[in-house]
């Protein structure tokens, strides 16, 4: 943290201010020191997860699971005979995405990927209003997509990947646990995904489409990135949520039948936590982070992690830093009191500044603040300590389902890829080396290597989409 220590080298020139300056900077570390987790706390974080990772797994322990890990239907990867035009969609925040995904051979890989997408960005009441409204919308959606790219004449297999907690019956059937994320649309939950956005086509009327898989955004991922190399049996996201998926062994998948082979699974560990496994690690800006979200008590380690409320817990620790009077003179801006107003993005420009400051001060002026140059500092202190925690915790759960996947297939050293996307992961300037750090140091006996996804949910579904179809023709084949 050279920004603080060049700063107290610049005090320590001015005696009269020298010790007050000193006494402010620790009293800062002794509040943010809350933040940090030595080895064997991450350790024990990991332990229990992988203990509610076992309890997801069994038929007699799931329903009381926090992580659920629920079963996605997804055993085979593309093998390069798969070929055809997919329509894909991506829903799992505030943005929808329609993509055209056309897959054809080629001669080194196997198979080649090219897509055409278009964003659509979500209504707040179609968000919180009902199922029927926002399915409604994404039809709207497709429709002006096909009819920009002439294709609303053809009927093309659709992969969709919908990135909430969904209990598969099949690859095409999921039923939605719960909303997260912000989503709050009513008469979705305990009812069929793919059947509400079926039903919104036919109301529509306008075009055909053939719903043949829906995904979670993870799934997509780890088959996306399978495309780039088949070590990838693990698919993670960190972004407005957090979650992860990994290839398991059947035998131990309780909620399916069959021994052999194995399926991908869904861990939905955003919810590790609701049922009081982290209470020692939350902290007070965790808690009201919780209070004021629209899913009290639920997703915990999500909220301790994602991008979705990075932001704010840095905004609660500089509120408490001008209550105890350590920053900004203890007086805070309106801006600065209304919530949600630090950005998870500040984060990430806060913590990319040069050293000059100039990027926090803009930020900070932008909120109604006109910080000191100490001020800039601790703001940074606090924007790392916060990331650091949230890299932390997402290592330790990541640790925790690559050494179950070692211990399950009874191999000394497992050689592993994980496929990775979310805006946090991608943009943060330094979550990636340190999540990195925490997987390789809870995981001696595992050779893993990060991929980035790039449009790996798009991409992923149009790829699982023509597996299915490709396994359907077989099936129906005389």
């Amino acid at each position: 943290m050279p920004c603080v220590s060049t700063h107290l080298d610049t005090m320590g020139k001015l005696p009269s201010s020298f010790k007050a300056v000193v006494k402010e900077i620790l009293m800062v570390e002794q509040i943010l020191s809350e933040f940090r987790l030595n080895k064997e706390e991450l350790k024990e974080v990991m332990k229990r997860m992988q203990r509610e990772m076992d309890r997801g797994l069994r038929l007699e322990s799931h329903e009381e699971a926090s992580v659920k890990m629920l079963p996605t239907y997804v055993c085979s990867t593309p093998e390069g005979s798969e070929v055809g035009d997919f329509l894909a969609l991506d829903l799992g925040g505030t943005n929808f995405r329609v993509m055209l995904v056309k897959v054809g051979k080629d001669e080194e890989r196997g198979f080649k990927v090219e897509t055409t997408n278009q964003m659509y960005s979500i209504p707040e009441d179609a968000m919180t209003g009902t199922a029927e409204m926002l399915f409604d919308y994404i039809a709207e959606c497709m429709s002006d997509f096909l009819d920009k790219h002439h294709i609303k004449h053809k009927k093309l297999p659709l992969g969709f990947t919908f990135s909430f907690p969904v209990r598969h019956e099949d690859i095409d059937k999921g039923i939605l646990l719960n909303w997260t994320k912000g989503f709050k649309a009513s008469g979705a939950e305990g009812n069929n995904v793919v059947g509400l956005l079926r039903d919104a086509i036919k109301r529509r009327g306008d075009f055909e489409m053939d719903v043949v898989a829906m995904v979670n955004d993870t799934v997509a991922t780890m088959i996306s990135c399978y495309y780039e190399d088949r070590s990838c049996e693990v698919g993670m996201i960190v972004g407005t949520g957090c979650n992860a998926c990994y290839m398991e062994e059947m035998r131990t998948v309780e909620l399916v039948e069959g021994e052999e082979g194995r399926m991908c699974v869904n861990t939905e560990w955003g919810a590790f936590g609701d049922k009081g496994e982290l209470e020692e690690f939350r902290l007070e800006y965790d808690r009201v982070v919780d209070e004021f979200s629209i899913n009290p008590g639920q997703q915990l380690f999500e909220k301790l992690i994602s991008g979705k409320y990075m932001g704010e817990l840095v905004r609660l620790v500089l509120m408490k830093l001008v209550k105890e009077n350590l920053l900004f003179n203890g007086e805070a801006s309106e801006q600065l009191r209304t919530r949600g107003s630090f950005e998870t993005r500040f984060v990430s420009q806060v913590e990319s500044d040069s050293g000059d400051r100039k990027q926090i001060y803009n930020i900070l002026s932008s909120l109604g603040v006109l910080p000191s140059e100490l001020d800039c500092d601790i703001v940074r202190l606090v924007c790392e300590s916060v990331s650091t925690r949230s890299a932390q915790m997402c290592g330790a759960g990541l640790a925790g389902v690559i050494n179950r996947m070692r211990e399950r297939r009874c191999e000394e050293e497992l050689k592993i890829t994980v496929g990775v996307d979310g805006s946090v992961y991608k943009l943060h300037p330094w979550f990636r080396d340190r999540f990195h750090k925490v997987v390789w140091d809870l995981s001696p006996h595992c050779e893993i290597t990060f991929i980035q996804s790039e449009e790996g949910s798009g991409r992923g579904v149009a790829l699982i989409s023509a597996v299915a179809c490709k396994m359907a023709a077989c099936t129906t084949a005389p």
